[in-house]
């Protein structure tokens, strides 16, 4: 007799700076901005003859009634909470229990009491002795495994998935990295020998998602440029496939390092396949803090410059900023704040350093007695004082600084780079910086009748409400569609970061984060640096 299967992906302690929580948020349908990977990869390593059942809790709620042989459970750190919370209650009722995933993986002692089954690592190698182990019932408490061969990876099974309610699909075209930033658990997890799929996997991935009706798909990479010739040949086929698209092309996005605008065949490909934004780690205008960490390859370079190359090729960037490292004085937020404001970067998403369990910051620190004894919350609790996205929180003691300048110091930040002038001053930067687009985003190629997805629509009407909410917000809005018609082919740019925007701005009210009044003036004495105001050369003249 065949099983059944229910796979969840929890949700998530609150709202993230790169999720859609900003759907419910204002009143529409709930909605996911990247669609869940893991339970679908999962699901299509299932027996033909199982019965398996997929739910993504930021879509809907798990059926906390469904009755079936197991249910499985995968997340990060940040969905720790929820996690435990849906094994229990399962458990309680005589329901099998598999726990996988990041959280498993990098903090095993904090699930295995939950959960029947323990998968720590990827579950390619061991997939078929796995299912068949669970399908006679002689499966294992735990299962450790390696480092899997991707050509093992089955194409995941989009078809069970709730695709109307996701903004953009998601493609996994490697695993590992091979940087050593010493706060960062990817290799702890995935390694730092990069691992890739073959091209001809990621095209059939692509084309499924293509079929289900996507239309943006992030590229799930840790790092997807840094093997230069494997990413020129995935660039290649990825333009050669959208070139082919008759029903319009396909939007992509993915991480980089910076390092890769010092390549310009890299960077053309990438405005050629259908690149339209990315995301960079930044982290720190801070040098010091920058060799501290190991990020040395943004050392000794113009970060500002190299984030316009991208621009220059149509590429529209989203940066990350950390605030905390042991260089860092009180200082450090108005620091980053002129940096952030002299960039063509709108949204960056900001927190506090944190140590996650098994770096070797955690390590380091945990010898030095400073990390906090004290969970800021449940989910930080169970995720050894780690708390997922939400950047007020931190379980470091900083060198140079208090906790609470730390915490004060960042929601001053914060405050300030998000008010609608200060966000509207980095969006005409950006619509000043960037280049037209190439590939099948070129003007030549555009006017391709796009059948649009309702959730496309609820996008467009979500923001038109969000605009429409205070003066400031208004004022910004007329602002920028004046620099925009100024410079046509910017309004998908434009588009993507104003609903960015609108997701931070409902984080930071969510967290109880968002104070703009905050803005004018800093909590801290910001010893050494003067207050500059953001540069305003080589912008778009805008009229009153």
């Amino acid at each position: 007799m065949s099983k059944s299967l229910y796979l969840i992906n929890p949700l998530s302690d609150g709202p993230s700076y790169f999720g859609a929580e900003v759907f419910e948020h204002w009143d529409f349908k709930p909605a996911q901005g990247i669609a869940d990977l893991a339970c679908v990869t999962v699901a299509a390593m299932a027996p033909d003859d199982w019965d398996v059942t997929v739910c993504d809790e930021f879509v809907s709620e798990a059926d906390l009634d469904m009755d079936v042989d197991f249910v499985g459970l995968t997340g990060k750190f940040n969905q720790g909470k929820r996690m435990i919370e849906i094994a229990d209650h399962f458990r309680s009722r005589g329901t099998k229990v598999l726990i996988g995933g990041p959280f498993a993986s990098l903090s095993p002692e904090v699930v295995r009491d939950h959960c029947d089954v323990l998968i720590i690592g990827e579950l390619e190698e061991i997939m078929d002795t796995f299912f068949q182990e669970l399908d006679d019932g002689s499966y294992k408490s735990e299962y450790v495994t390696d480092k899997p061969d991707l050509a093992q990876s089955p194409v995941p099974r989009w078809d069970l998935y709730p695709n109307e309610r996701a903004l953009g699909g998601c493609v996994q075209t490697s695993r590992g990295c091979p940087f050593t930033c010493e706060f960062c658990d990817v290799i702890q997890y995935v390694g730092r020998k990069q691992r890739h799929k073959d091209v001809s996997q990621i095209i059939a991935e692509l084309d499924v998602l293509y079929a289900q009706g996507y239309r943006q798909t992030f590229l799930a990479d840790d790092n997807f440029t840094v093997y230069r010739k494997r990413a020129k040949e995935v660039l290649a086929a990825l333009r050669d496939w959208n070139a082919k698209q008759t029903d319009g092309p396909m939007a992509l996005d993915t991480q980089v390092s910076i390092d890769a605008a010092r390549d310009p065949e890299i960077m053309q490909l990438c405005a050629e396949a259908g690149l339209v934004s990315v995301f960079i780690g930044i982290e720190t205008p801070n040098v010091e803090s920058l060799q501290e960490t190991k990020k040395r390859q943004n050392v000794g370079v113009d970060l500002i410059e190299e984030m316009n190359v991208f621009l220059e090729h149509g590429i529209a960037v989203m940066g990350g900023m950390i605030v905390g490292f042991d260089n860092d004085g009180p200082d450090i937020f108005e620091i980053q704040r002129v940096f952030a404001m002299n960039s063509p970067v709108p949204i960056w998403s900001l927190g506090a350093l944190e140590a996650p369990a098994q770096t070797p910051l955690f390590a380091r620190l945990q010898a030095e007695g400073r990390l906090n004894s004290e969970p800021v919350s449940a989910g930080s609790a169970l995720a050894a004082g780690v708390d997922g996205d939400t950047p007020w929180h931190s379980n470091i003691v900083p060198a140079q600084m208090t906790r609470e300048q730390l915490v004060e110091g960042l929601h001053w930040l914060c405050n300030s780079l998000y008010t609608p002038e200060n966000f509207g001053q980095r969006m005409l930067q950006m619509i000043d910086k960037l280049g037209p687009q190439l590939g099948p985003f070129a003007t030549e190629r555009r006017g391709v009748n796009v059948k649009r997805r309702e959730i496309d629509t609820e996008v467009l009407n979500l923001m038109r409400r969000f605009v429409r909410q205070g003066k400031a917000e208004r004022k910004m809005y007329l602002m920028l569609a004046e620099a925009m018609a100024e410079k046509p082919g910017t309004e998908p740019a434009f588009a993507k970061m104003l609903f960015r925007y609108a997701q931070v701005r409902c984080l930071y009210e969510v967290g109880s984060f968002w104070e703009p009044h905050v803005a004018d003036s800093s909590p801290l004495t910001m010893s050494g640096v003067a207050k500059v105001e953001p540069a305003t050369s080589g912008l778009v003249t805008i009229g009153t």
